[in-house]
């Protein structure tokens, strides 16, 4: 991951490197309208896969992750819910590698 992110720095919100990383959806809207989404390949593929993988092993073996993983299941499927997880992990690297913290689970969970 940090060879595909090079320098957090570079990212000044973290909507920016969610962006890069293929964690949300590009919007496409003219004069106010939206007309659903485009440009589905903007972004960096390698940091999609990384995070979509990260998501899944975070599951395995962690019981409060889990339990926080059925609320998401529970309200948007369990695909829209692997997606959810994967950008609330991409957020948590980017304020990770942007102050210099450790990962802190109950607070991620919250």
């Amino acid at each position: 991951m940090l060879y595909e992110i090079e320098d957090i720095g570079r990212f000044p919100r973290v909507q920016d490197f969610a962006s890069y990383s293929r964690l949300v959806k590009c919007s496409h809207e003219s004069n106010g309208k939206k007309y659903g989404t485009n440009g589905n390949k903007i972004g960096n593929a390698h940091l999609k896969w990384a995070f979509s993988e990260a998501a899944i092993l975070f599951l395995k073996g962690n019981d409060p992750a889990k339990r926080y993983f059925d609320r998401v299941i529970h309200k948007h499927g369990k695909a829209k819910a692997l997606s959810i997880l994967a950008h609330k992990l991409g957020r948590a690297v980017y304020f990770m590698l942007k102050n210099k913290e450790a990962f802190d689970q109950e607070k991620f969970l919250r």
